[in-house]
């Protein structure tokens, strides 16, 4: 896969993308990461890629010409242009585990990354396939978002983690939020590892982390239980 990300802040991807799962998935050729400065397409000449909103109101808006013309030249490069090209804001459908499966299945993502006030409707209306949200919350701009999506979206990449039912048993992928994990010493200053994960009874401890998972999504999400025995 390759994702394309147009930002006025290339330079926030660089520590992401040259750690841990990112940095060995792009080692291993899985996925490639490409940031693209939009002020590198502006035709204003003192550099400006924001300008005051129509009507009046506070804050500066993201200009059309400079990302159009990013999308365009990016778009131009690779062996094709990209499948989806993803907005970041606040008013985006908010981003789930699902929707890092589906987008997993693509071969190329753009995401477009926003500061200020927000962008010229005409981005939006013209320009993007999908507007994504991480949360009910502001940030300052769309890089953070983006770098959390390309995070979740290439771990379920095939060949990207060491052992392919890490993605399967995760928090999210069955609806239920992930069972309690214990590692070794299996008595601590006291506090005990749950003598079934001692068992050697697979089949016993299989129904114990199924239990657990459930009882703990319904304890701490019970959104999402409501959602999961709506379809059990």
């Amino acid at each position: 896969m390759r994702m394309d990300f147009l930002t006025l802040f290339p330079g926030m991807f660089e520590s992401v993308f040259s750690h841990s799962i990112l940095a060995r998935a792009a080692e291993r050729g899985h996925v490639s990461f490409h940031t693209h400065d939009i002020r590198d397409y502006t035709d204003d000449k003192h550099n400006k890629v924001d300008d005051y909103p129509y009507g009046g109101g506070a804050g500066l808006v993201l200009k059309p010409q400079p990302v159009f013309d990013a999308a365009a030249q990016v778009k131009s490069a690779g062996d094709a242009p990209p499948d989806r090209v993803i907005l970041l804001c606040p008013q985006g459908k908010p981003f789930k585990q699902e929707d890092a499966r589906e987008l997993a299945g693509e071969e190329r993502l753009m995401f477009i990354c926003g500061h200020y006030e927000g962008y010229d409707e005409r981005i939006r209306e013209h320009l993007i396939t999908d507007e994504y949200s991480i949360g009910d919350f502001v940030l300052t701009g769309g890089e953070l978002g983006a770098m959390v999506m390309a995070d979740s979206i290439t771990r379920l990449l095939p060949g990207v983690l060491g052992n392919e039912q890490s993605a399967h048993t995760d928090s999210f992928e069955d609806g239920l939020l992930e069972y309690p994990q214990y590692t070794r010493p299996a008595d601590f200053r006291g506090m005990k590892v749950p003598d079934i994960l001692l068992s050697g009874d697979h089949g016993k401890i299989a129904e114990w982390r199924q239990n657990q998972a459930r009882k703990r999504t319904k304890e701490r999400r019970p959104d999402l239980w409501e959602k999961y025995t709506d379809q059990t």
